[in-house]
């Protein structure tokens, strides 16, 4: 049976027993795997367990007043927030360089997703970022909703980031990530018209996906929001040993589950979080723990991205109606 024909069919059969459809990434449950297919590479090299890093370069592009940062209370009567402007400028004068030098020490690429109104303000550092060999991905114009916008409006409001970007850097940028990941339901269309190959926008895998879209298909690179330093480890109630084994129990699961399944650990960094010193230190004893494992791919999202369309025998092709429909994105 092939694959897809095997998705049709399962969703069939879930709708008839009223459960989900199985979508696992050979078509098949780990646990029915026979022993040739499960001790095959599902990434390059031989890799089984794929780890991704996002770095998110936004500071000096959010609102003037009212964005948050780690000050609870919010300041008032609209008036310009000097210390939380302040906090986002640490991303591009500390934490995205100390970052770099993380990521040079553990010989590791990484997707920076740039603001385009944040890297026109320190333009030499998102030429470093893609110098030292990071994908340079798109973020938007600015650090701001566009889920809400007009199909043009946000249409707009991603082009002009890869515009930027590539004016900048010389990247043109194939992959997309929205504000707190909220898209409108024209999005697939949209990225696809705009010649994107991947979103990063839905935490629903633990492994790249396709979702097919108008004449062909388009991958999602799931992000995570409980590895996502912003929303997970904030200032208020950080835990630095905490963070360090949620880490590392995330790793150690996923590792554990590559014997029979393709896994993908996803880690989301901020300039002016994760770009930290002590954070800096717990990333720097994660990484160095799970380098010392074998088949293990430390990969940019492009290349994922890619990879996942070469070796669709491998990869869940998920069938999906309008997105104004299943809420999930889709056309």
């Amino acid at each position: 049976m092939e694959r897809r024909d095997f998705i049709k069919d399962s969703a069939i059969s879930a709708v008839a027993v009223g459960s989900a459809p199985h979508t696992f990434g050979t078509g098949r449950s780990p646990l029915s795997l026979s022993q040739a297919d499960s001790k095959r590479a599902f990434w390059p090299n031989g890799a089984r367990l794929a780890i991704s890093i996002s770095l998110m370069f936004e500071g000096g592009r959010q609102a003037i007043s009212g964005a948050g940062g780690p000050i609870s209370e919010p300041i008032k009567d609209g008036l310009p927030d000097l210390t939380t402007n302040a906090f986002f400028a640490y991303g591009h004068y500390e934490g995205i360089p100390r970052a770099l030098n993380l990521f040079d020490k553990h010989k590791i690429k990484v997707s920076s997703f740039m603001i385009g109104k944040a890297i026109e303000q320190a333009p030499e550092l998102a030429r470093e970022i893609v110098r030292r060999g990071h994908e340079a991905a798109a973020h938007g114009r600015t650090w701001s909703p566009s889920y809400n916008l007009s199909r043009e409006e946000e249409k707009r409001f991603i082009a002009d980031s890869v515009e930027t970007i590539h004016r900048i850097t010389g990247q043109t940028a194939i992959g997309w990530n929205a504000y707190w990941l909220r898209n409108s339901v024209h999005i697939l269309e949209t990225l696809q018209e705009l010649g994107f190959l991947y979103s990063i926008d839905e935490p629903s895998h633990d492994e790249p996906f396709i979702i097919e879209g108008k004449g062909k298909d388009f991958v999602t690179v799931p992000y995570t929001f409980h590895m996502n330093d912003i929303s997970s480890f904030p200032f208020e109630g950080y835990n630095p040993q905490g963070y360090e084994q949620a880490l590392r129990d995330e790793f150690d699961q996923l590792y554990e589950e590559r014997a029979s399944r393709r896994r993908l650990m996803l880690i989301g960094m901020h300039d002016r979080i994760n770009g930290h010193a002590n954070r800096i230190r717990v990333l720097d004893r994660f990484l160095t723990y799970a380098r010392s494992h074998d088949d293990v791919w430390f990969a940019r999202k492009d290349e994922i991205a890619k990879w996942a369309l070469e070796h669709k025998e491998d990869t869940p092709i998920l069938h999906r109606g309008p997105a104004s429909v299943t809420g999930l994105p889709g056309t």
